[in-house]
């Protein structure tokens, strides 16, 4: 498995041009013993992406996610009262904002199984079988990801997510399907994640046709761009 996932990882990485390593993501009943806990909890719980992609493997508990109340509810991490009071707090906030409503809340997807542990780690380096991986690009790397899963058959029908971000991991898990993020300002804040930038989930169980189809669509871009730079180049030029 270990070298599969390697193997995959260097792959999609190379394929895409990927600045960050594609990050291998599993939900566990318990701390596996090779991979080590995070030293410290991050301000927001997609920070523990960036660490991921850059090349940190580690696990996580639920109280180091109490820093992040939209993270944890999403991640199905039971809240401590001071934690939920917190959240509440900030969904209130958002919602006199007008940046959502109530009724948007109930829409959020959340991980139903409670949370005991997660691990992270990237996926060339994951020990681990991952529930999903996770995929940091801009919109063109982002582009040849959904053909590739089109072509596998395994893209998701719902639009591109916005906030919170970190929906998009249960959104996947929930689907089995492929998910996209544009990101929110939060993750923007808290990942460094450019203007050009979003996230693309692949379930776990489905990496495998991912990365056979992703070959195919980047070789055909590739050709397809050849050609329609050489058509552009011929074209009448528009009329000002």
């Amino acid at each position: 498995m270990q070298a599969e996932l390697m193997t995959q990882g260097t792959k999609i990485q190379e394929l895409l041009g990927l600045t960050q390593s594609p990050v291998a993501i599993a939900f566990r009943e318990t701390a596996p013993s090779d991979i080590p806990r995070v030293t410290a909890p991050a301000p927001a719980g997609c920070g523990y992406w960036k660490l991921a992609g850059e090349g940190q493997s580690f696990y996580t508990e639920a109280s180091d996610h109490y820093t992040c109340p939209v993270g944890a509810h999403t991640h199905g991490v039971d809240l401590p009262p001071q934690v939920a009071a917190e959240l509440n707090g900030l969904v209130q906030t958002m919602v006199g904002l007008q940046y959502l409503t109530m009724a948007d809340i109930p829409m959020i997807p959340r991980r139903q199984d409670t949370f005991r542990v997660a691990l992270y780690a990237p996926m060339a380096k994951a020990t681990f079988a991952p529930d999903l991986i996770l995929i940091r690009g801009t919109v063109r790397q982002l582009m040849l990801l959904a053909e590739a899963a089109q072509a596998a058959g395994i893209a998701g029908g719902h639009p591109t997510m916005g906030r919170p971000t970190c929906a998009v991991l249960p959104e996947t898990l929930q689907s089995g399907q492929t998910s996209s993020s544009f990101g929110c300002i939060g993750n923007r804040v808290y990942t460094g994640l450019g203007d050009d930038e979003g996230y693309y989930t692949i379930p776990g169980a489905k990496l495998a046709a991912i990365v056979a189809t992703l070959s195919i669509i980047t070789e055909a871009n590739r050709q397809l761009e050849a050609f329609h730079r050489s058509r552009a180049g011929t074209a009448a030029p528009l009329a000002s």
